[in-house]
């Protein structure tokens, strides 16, 4: 692991290790319900939720599962994860589960999930699989969260949230006057353009911090040359002395 890794904070992470805007997984769900905050946050803790829970158990379950089979193993596991976390929203959160529809189903084949397993888990610790779950699923959150807040201000100019139990608004605040949205932010192209700004900006971000450590290696190698070269110098000095 370099140094710049070591170094890295939480939002830095929030960042590099961006599965939506930084690895391109989980774009179908995310410009589909990315149009309010309700549905960003409910669709979010759910994925916490199954991708840590996941992760843990196929931890556990990887060195007994056979290599043949262990995508459809890996699977399974998920899968039931997803059917209990969409009974339980059902249950208390039927208004946001019937918003999320079908979405709540799909994430047994999100890419997040299922790559997560197969990359990390089935090979790492179970504290440090657990670790990984939390981390990808906040970070999976932070993009939808991002993605509805321009997407509802801008197209509806309210910033508002409801109790996704009772559907009671828990706020409401208008950011724009009426008249001065912009609709289209609303639709499916709204959705494609707020995911190009926010994955350029994450590719901005990651180039300038790309372009600095290459700067800072340079740098130090050209010191480190420095300190050769009058090292050198130096005992040259002393052998003609």
């Amino acid at each position: 692991m370099s140094e710049s890794k070591k170094k890295r904070g939480f939002w830095s992470e929030m960042i590099y290790n961006n599965p939506v805007f930084g690895l391109y997984l989980g774009i179908c769900s995310t410009l589909a319900i990315t149009t309010t905050l309700n549905n960003a946050i409910g669709m979010g803790i759910a994925v916490i939720v199954v991708l840590t829970i996941s992760n843990i158990v196929i931890s556990l379950i990887a060195p007994l599962t056979p290599d043949e089979i262990h995508i459809p193993v890996y699977i399974v596991v998920i899968a039931t994860l997803v059917t209990v976390v969409g009974m339980l929203m059902q249950a208390f959160t039927p208004e946001l589960y019937s918003t999320l529809g079908t979405f709540i189903d799909l994430i047994v084949v999100n890419c997040i999930i299922l790559g997560r397993a197969e990359a990390f888990a089935c090979s790492n610790s179970v504290s440090d699989s657990a670790r990984d779950g939390i981390m990808m699923g906040l970070s999976y959150t932070f993009s939808l969260l991002a993605m509805s807040l321009i997407r509802q201000v801008l197209g509806t100019g309210l910033l508002e949230f409801s109790n996704p139990a009772t559907n009671q608004t828990i706020f409401s605040l208008r950011l724009i006057p009426a008249g001065f949205e912009i609709p289209v932010f609303t639709t499916q192209t709204g959705a494609f353009l707020t995911f190009a700004l926010l994955a350029a900006g994450v590719a901005a971000i990651k180039n300038n911090d790309e372009k600095k450590a290459a700067e800072a290696e340079k740098a130090k190698a050209a010191a480190a040359k420095a300190a050769a070269q009058a090292t050198a110098a130096s005992v040259k000095a002393k052998e003609a002395a």
